[in-house]
């Protein structure tokens, strides 16, 4: 094999720096422009040292001696891991929580603080066992959004520090251990049970006073029954005997016409043809023709009522009063009825 050209071997390294100059070329670019998208900050670094931020966009920075730190400006969810811890009460518990921030200043965020994401979480989690160790059991299952405050407003402290809002913070879950569960159950069906019991009770005692306020009613309009029954049997006595005493005075009366009439007939009857009549004879006739009508005839001939009473006697026996007392006896038994079908309804 014979010696290598001279004009080959130029050749050769002539695309040799050519190419290693491309590489500079190519590195010395991609070094010292850095792209920025809208929604991120870059912190820059030349040698060690902070000179600013990068804005979105295309930046030109110091080849290979510069250095950039990515700052996402958006709402972040972080994960807060299952913590155990023991609520005042002494009941163990494990709890989880998410929580939303934003870096709102990407410099102190860069100087401040060495990662601030593993920063917020790690401070989230010892506050998150420090807020339930100071509640009780109850309040921790049943006050999320007081447990969210409270976090909240222990992590907005050193968080303002480092640059980083917290927007939100949300506990997911709080579960008792499962002895605790097992106990908080059977409180529960016992205090269920109780609740059954007071009700069932209660509704006995008010079933029990209603029918006993039915029977007192169904007694009350039975008494006023049995008064007004006893008035109107009263007033019929009355009423019977006065009807008794005018037909003993009517019958009386009839005895003494008769014989009147029957001495004028013997008059009548006699030979002497000179009479003396009395001047009670007309009224005498007319008493005559009353008794056998059975009403009191007057002259135009028109027929009176055959028994009346005066206002004296219809105040004395309450005649006036009868039709009201019988309205009444008649709504109080309606009264009465329906008392008892709600009575005999209670009762079922």
């Amino acid at each position: 094999m014979g010696p290598v050209p001279l004009q080959f071997l130029a050749t050769s390294v002539g695309l040799i720096v050519a190419l290693l100059v491309l590489a500079v070329v190519i590195a010395l670019l991609r070094s010292s422009v850095v792209i920025v998208y809208a929604y991120e900050q870059k912190a820059l670094t030349v040698l060690g040292e902070y000179r600013k931020l990068l804005e979105p966009g295309l930046n030109v920075v110091p080849p290979f001696v510069s250095r950039t730190y990515s700052y996402d400006m958006r709402t972040q969810t972080l994960d807060v891991p299952r913590q155990e811890a023991i609520t005042r009460d002494n009941s163990p518990v494990t709890a989880d929580a998410v929580i939303y921030i934003k870096v709102m200043d990407a410099k102190r965020a860069f100087l401040e603080v060495d990662n601030y994401k593993r920063a917020v979480v790690n401070l989230s989690q010892t506050t998150l066992r420090a807020v339930i160790g100071d509640m009780e059991l109850d309040d921790t299952l049943n006050k999320r959004e007081q447990i969210n405050r409270r976090i909240r407003r222990e992590l907005e402290g050193p968080t303002d520090e480092w640059g980083i809002r917290v927007e939100s913070v949300e506990v997911r879950e709080v579960n008792p251990t499962r002895e605790v569960q097992q106990a908080m159950e059977k409180q529960t069906s016992a205090e269920r049970r109780r609740r059954a019991m007071i009700l069932e009770a209660q509704g006995e005692r008010r079933s029990a006073v209603e029918k006993a306020e039915g029977e007192k009613q169904s007694k009350i309009i039975r008494a006023q029954g049995e008064k007004q029954s006893q008035i109107l049997e009263a007033q019929g006595n009355a009423i019977s005997t006065v009807l008794r005493a005018k037909s003993a005075e009517s019958m009386g009366e009839r005895a003494i016409i008769d014989k009147g009439m029957d001495t004028l007939t013997e008059i009548g009857g006699s030979e002497s043809t000179t009479f003396v009549m009395p001047q009670e004879l007309t009224s005498m006739v007319g008493r005559y023709g009353k008794h056998l009508s059975g009403s009191d005839v007057k002259a135009d001939g028109e027929q009176l009522e055959s028994l009346e009473f005066d206002d004296e006697t219809r105040e004395l026996i309450g005649l006036d009063d009868i039709a009201e007392i019988i309205g009444e006896i008649e709504e109080d038994e309606m009264d009465v009825e329906a008392i008892e079908r709600e009575a005999q309804a209670i009762t079922e």
